[in-house]
């Protein structure tokens, strides 16, 4: 029977094997985001909501500048975005350290995507049954467009998989994610920003 507790013992269990695989990779990553910018931190930490709208601390690896502003204008995130930063992205190696998030029972391989902290008060009832699982690295969501679909499919493929979580559905995604990695697909949302910011929506007063 797949429940929270089985889930739970396969993300420990593979999340433990997979920072042991992956190391070198990861050793390899931060090497080149301090050759690139020795002046910021090697990895990219913020607060945000999980099971429960619980905060936590998400890690990724930093893909972007330190510097946010140039001749006073604000850079936008792909001004910001380094060379080495781009590649992790487009593989998204920059996801690895999210591997210890699940090692501390933070987040799962797979559930909605953690969003920022702020989108809270921005959610109808309905949203916010985003949170009624543990949040993921890969979800429905971001196989089935990722940063180029809206916000409110967003949350629609959200509740899809709260109401039909299973161990299929989970393999589908985990297969799905593999083939978007693969092919470098719906990484950004436009040329300028990864993804603009949620300011709520209709759903809002539903």
């Amino acid at each position: 029977m797949y429940n929270k507790y089985v889930k739970r013992i396969l993300d420990f269990a593979f999340a433990t094997i997979l920072i042991i695989i992956l190391l070198p990779i990861m050793i390899i990553s931060i090497i080149a985001i301090k050759i690139e910018d020795p002046r910021g931190s090697i990895l990219f930490k913020q607060k945000r909501p999980g099971k429960d709208a619980k905060i936590f601390e998400v890690y990724k690896f930093r893909t972007m500048k330190v510097e946010s502003e140039h001749n006073g204008r604000k850079l936008s995130d792909m001004e910001r975005m380094t060379k080495a930063g781009s590649i992790l992205r487009k593989t998204s190696i920059d996801e690895l350290p999210q591997l210890f998030n699940i090692v501390r029972g933070e987040m799962s391989f797979i559930g909605p995507r953690p969003l920022l902290v702020q989108y809270l008060e921005y959610y109808s009832p309905k949203q916010m049954r985003r949170h009624e699982v543990m949040p993921g690295i890969s979800g429905w969501a971001q196989v089935n467009g990722r940063n180029t679909i809206s916000w409110e499919e967003k949350f629609e493929l959200d509740l899809w998989y709260v109401e039909n979580q299973s161990f299929l559905v989970d393999f589908k995604i985990f297969c799905l994610t593999i083939y978007n990695v693969i092919n470098r697909k719906d990484i950004n949302n436009s040329q300028n920003d990864t993804m603009p910011l949620f300011t709520g929506s209709i759903e809002k007063h539903k």
